[in-house]
């Protein structure tokens, strides 16, 4: 494990003779609040590395030192994600073994099912949801983690080998760069969703005032603690609270310290005595009426695309969703699908 500056330097210095990394990255989230960045995996060279983000070693410096090395990642959106939240990660020339394998018709996308075919070993999954913010790690978790860059290159090799057999090196291209500008953008909270828990619907309207209410309670302690919100009380019980609370039934409250519990009572308190003018309103629901000929298009269009799909033995979602298509029958000016895809279901 790199969690010391000298062993950090050794990295970055070996790094620098390197044009090709694998990286993997593992973070905390079911732990903690605030995801963290717990563990930076990287590969290159038959050599592994485990880099400690909590040790505080300047990550912009190993940032740079990735600058203009080709970067292969497995599901590559939620890592750049991640690392883009840490500093200025760099704009690379990336290789997605997951894009990779969907364009080439893999029926198992996960990296443990594509190392078991290619490479006839089986990797545990016994650490998938570990503590990664615990130190030190278990030898357990050292070994799950250095797998997850092990099998790297050589899987990107197939691939992409696969990929120019196939002659579509050009719709990875186009895939991997639609991902890429996904990443540079941040996701919005909607307020007036998150509450609205599965189920919710079911309730009656006073019970979504009191579990929008809970909801951000909860919300609020599990920030002030940095604990998922979970460990404050679950989904369940705050539908169970939001129902049974209006009719004066007991229900399972939970198992806090007084001081918390305390609030939690208020929190209740003040959302039975809402008057209903201040109670939650359904969400609207945008209906666009759809007209006889947008229908038999969409018909024809998902035809297409399903014929097409045979004969390249492809999932039909890959070539275009039904979403896609229903916005691209009704606005066929946005732009949903990409050249390539177009270009298959004869749109270009």
């Amino acid at each position: 494990m790199i969690a010391e500056h000298s062993s950090f330097n050794d990295l970055l210095g070996h790094l620098a003779s390197q044009s090709t990394v694998a990286l993997d990255t593992e973070a905390d989230s079911l732990h903690c609040y605030f995801e963290k960045l717990c563990l930076i995996q990287l590969g290159s060279d038959q050599q592994f590395h485990l880099m400690d983000p909590l040790a505080g070693l300047p990550l912009e410096k190993l940032f740079t030192a990735l600058n203009g090395k080709r970067l292969i990642f497995h599901d590559a959106d939620y890592d750049l994600r991640l690392l883009r939240r840490s500093g200025e990660f760099p704009d690379n020339d990336i290789f997605d073994t997951m894009i990779a394998a969907r364009l080439c018709g893999e029926p198992h996308l996960g990296l443990s099912a594509l190392v078991e075919k290619y490479f006839h070993v089986t990797l545990s999954k016994a650490s998938r949801k570990a503590n990664w913010g615990l130190r030190p790690l278990s030898s357990q978790m050292v070994t799950y983690a250095i797998n997850d860059v092990r099998y790297l290159f050589d899987l990107a090799d197939i691939l992409n080998e696969r990929l120019e057999e196939f002659e579509r090196m050009e719709w990875f291209y186009q895939s991997r760069d639609r991902m890429l500008r996904a990443t540079r953008g941040t996701k919005t909270r909607d307020e007036d969703s998150l509450w609205r828990l599965s189920g919710y619907s079911k309730l009656p309207p006073q019970s979504w005032a009191v579990l929008k209410a809970l909801w951000l309670w909860r919300d609020a302690e599990a920030r002030q603690w940095d604990k998922p919100a979970f460990y404050i009380m679950s989904n369940h019980e705050l539908l169970q609270a939001a129902e049974f609370a209006p009719l004066e039934k007991s229900f399972k409250r939970p198992r806090l310290t007084q001081t918390v519990l305390q609030r939690f009572e208020e929190v209740l308190a003040e959302a039975l005595a809402l008057s209903e003018e201040s109670w939650p309103q359904p969400l609207l629901s945008v209906r666009t009426h759809v007209t006889k000929q947008e229908r038999d298009r969409f018909k024809k269009l998902k035809d297409h695309r399903d014929r097409v799909a045979y004969d390249l033995n492809l999932d039909p979602s890959i070539i275009a969703s039904n979403s896609a298509m229903e916005i691209t029958v009704r606005n066929p000016e946005v732009p949903v699908l990409l050249p390539w895809q177009q270009s298959l279901l004869g749109l270009d």
